[in-house]
């Protein structure tokens, strides 16, 4: 009879110590779920932290050809344009349909004024327009029917402002910083 209470006294000890370490197993991984997302959400997010500034070779571009890329999870719009697109931006810089009157040399780079750089989101409602296809040689949104000259001003439509060019600047002849 001794030795029957002694293997059951053995037995619930055994198990009650199963139960314990389950238990504490399950409150550790309970902790975890909890603190995980909390300490995760202090690292910075990845459109500020990866792409605060981006550089970008300039050759890539072919005179009259439009290049788009991701900065801060929008695009931007790097142009290099034509001599004859250039001649018309420079005509209409007083032209009296423009909303937001900017020449084209304040939109541009000294020395850098073939290529214009802009964010590709219409001042609108925030679409990408297209270009090419707008009535003055520039860009045209199709959602609401902006149009933009190839300097990126509004000429018609229903956009308030011309299109943002970025802080951006020329670190070599051939490569550009934004940001």
């Amino acid at each position: 009879m001794a030795e029957s209470v002694v293997e059951g006294e053995g037995g619930d000890a055994t198990r009650r110590d199963f139960i314990h370490i389950a238990a504490g197993a399950a409150a550790v991984g309970a902790t975890a779920m909890v603190v995980w997302p909390l300490i995760n959400s202090m690292n910075p997010a990845a459109d500020t932290l990866a792409l605060a500034s981006i550089e970008f070779d300039m050759t890539k571009v072919q005179e009259g050809q439009q290049v788009v890329i991701k900065w801060q999870g929008k695009p931007v719009f790097v142009r290099y344009r034509s001599p004859a697109e250039l001649q018309r931006v420079i005509a209409d810089d007083h032209a009296s349909d423009l909303k937001q009157p900017q020449t084209d040399a304040e939109r541009t780079k000294p020395g850098h004024e073939k290529y214009l750089v802009v964010l590709g989101n219409c001042t609108h409602l925030g679409c990408v327009p297209t270009f090419g296809t707008g009535d003055f040689g520039g860009w045209f949104c199709p959602c609401h029917g902006s149009h933009y000259d190839a300097s990126g001003r509004i000429r018609k439509g229903p956009a308030p402002a011309n299109l943002v060019v970025p802080e951006y600047d020329f670190v070599s002849d051939t490569r550009i910083k934004i940001g």
